[in-house]
């Protein structure tokens, strides 16, 4: 049994603050736990834009905080994200997410990430092992 909090996690290796500055993220659940999906807290930043493409992952997204803007840039659908909404990217999906407050999600990722993971020049999460490292 793992149990975890938010505070545990703060400030350490599994707190990752986006290169790009629009996101940071707490890794509770990673690769390294070898449960076939991993679990995470990414808060969003009022203001911002981050456009996003999971060529090698499906998402989970539910919005526990805040009130953001989804576009699916495959289609020019726009969609009025709030807290209780669920999003699932199941056809890997471009999209961009423009926060109007901060917003809190909880992200489940399959397969699971490692937790070294930033979005590269097209939006997208490299698909990494354990003994790689994602370099820019």
């Amino acid at each position: 049994m793992i149990v975890r909090s938010f505070a545990d996690i703060t400030d350490t290796d599994r707190h990752v603050r986006s290169r790009s500055g629009t996101w940071e993220s707490k890794r509770i659940v990673l690769a390294k736990e070898n449960v076939g999906f991993s679990l995470h807290e990414t808060t969003v930043f009022a203001g911002t834009e981050t456009s996003m493409w999971y060529a090698n992952h499906i998402e989970a997204v539910l919005c526990v905080e805040g009130e953001s803007e989804l576009t699916d840039e495959e289609t020019g659908e726009k969609h009025w994200i709030t807290p209780g909404t669920m999003y699932l990217l199941d056809g890997h999906e471009r999209h961009t997410l423009r926060p109007h407050t901060d917003s809190r999600y909880l992200c489940v990722f399959n397969p699971p990430v490692t937790g070294r993971e930033d979005h590269d020049e097209n939006g997208v999460y490299p698909l990494l092992t354990e003994g790689e490292v994602n370099r820019p």
